[in-house]
Order: structure tokens, then sequence, then C-alpha cells
């Protein structure tokens, strides 16, 4: 993630992890309920940073023990070779996770913003009152694919992107990178092309049917 974060990048991602505790009827979504959902969200985050440190920290602390294990047990060169490079890449792992968990305090704080809270409430809100439209708007656009056999985040990220071209006036380009971004984080490569490519579908036909 960059080093500044936008603060929409995180509503959209506190949205994200809101909708999937989102269950019932959407039309009786009170305020309250939609700022309970995001607060859980954020404490989601919270948790994310303790159990990315302690995975880190285990990590590391096996990598060091290789090292010694290296010196004091390793039969031949080869063998030492071999615990000396396990080390370093458990190391190197450890590395990596902290490279990424720096990013996270910044997340956090923003989350806690106000306006940030704001947008996300706004997005889960949307989504859900909006959900048969958004989603016939996608299943319009799918090749060969209905929207519920999509894996749940998916869906979820697709709705949102949706949700802000049509109802929050959120650019195209814009909401359609944003979702690209965000399925790098929680879904996979896989995922991501394949969000692209359904919401870019689903601007051509926005276009087709406005040139109609």
């Amino acid at each position: 993630m960059p080093v500044r974060q936008q603060p929409r990048r995180i509503a959209r991602e506190l949205a994200l992890l809101g909708l999937s505790q989102v269950s019932g009827n959407p039309e009786k979504l009170t305020q309250q309920r939609l700022s309970d959902l995001v607060l859980a969200a954020i404490r989601t985050l919270t948790a994310e940073v303790r159990e990315v440190l302690e995975t880190a920290a285990a990590e590391a602390t096996r990598g060091s023990d290789r090292l010694l294990t290296s010196e004091t047990r390793a039969v031949d060169v080869k063998s030492a070779k071999a615990m000396v490079e396990e080390a370093l890449e458990l190391t190197q792992t450890a590395i990596n996770r902290l490279g990424y968990v720096v990013d996270l305090p910044e997340v956090i704080h923003l989350a806690n913003k106000q306006e940030v809270r704001e947008y996300a409430i706004e997005l889960i809100g949307t989504v859900k009152r909006r959900q048969a439209e958004i989603d016939q708007v996608l299943n319009d656009s799918l090749v060969d694919w209905q929207v519920n056999r999509l894996p749940q985040v998916d869906q979820q990220i697709l709705e949102i992107a949706v949700a802000e071209i049509l109802y929050l006036e959120v650019p195209e380009r814009i909401a359609i990178n944003e979702a690209v971004e965000i399925a790098k984080r929680y879904s996979d490569e896989e995922g991501a092309r394949f969000i692209n490519g359904a919401l870019r579908r689903v601007i051509n036909r926005k276009i087709g049917k406005i040139n109609d």
C-alpha cells in the first residue's frame, strides 16, 4: 500500500469489512447499526496489526534459531549452508511483513476520522438499499456468470464500485482503479483482473445505453 493513504480508500475498505456483517432487511438498517458496523471494521484492522506483528516476531525468532543451529549442530558445510539460507528466508519474510504493517497505523488513524466513517456508512447503506438494482446491473454485464456465484469478497468489491458509479457520482476511472487495488489486498490477482473486466463491461453497457 502507498505511504500516504487516501481517506476514501480507507472508507472503501471499512465498507467492505462492514458489508460482510450485514444481515436482515436492508431497509431496517439504522444509522447506529451502520456506525456499529464501521466500528467493528476498525477493530478488525486493529486486530490485523497485532496478528501481523506477532507473526513477524515468530518468524524472526525462528530465523535466529536456525542461524544458531547452523553454528552448533550442522554436520557439514552443505547442511550449514541450507540452515543459513532458511534463516535468511525467514528473516526476509519477517521484514516483508513489517514493511506491510508499517502503513496500518496510518490506516487506523484515518479510519477513525469522521469523514472516513461517514463515507463508509454511506457506501454500506447505498449498497444494501440498492443491492437488487446493483446486482442486476452486474448480472447484465457479466459474461456467462451470475454475481451470486462469485466469492463474497469479489461480489462486494464490485457492488461498492457500482454503487459509487451509479449513485455516488464517483468518476468511473477512479471507482474501477480503487476496486482493483482493494481486490489486490482482499482477493487475489485473478480476482482483481476479473473485477477490472467486469466493471469495464458495466461502463461499456452504460455508455451504450446513453448513446441509444
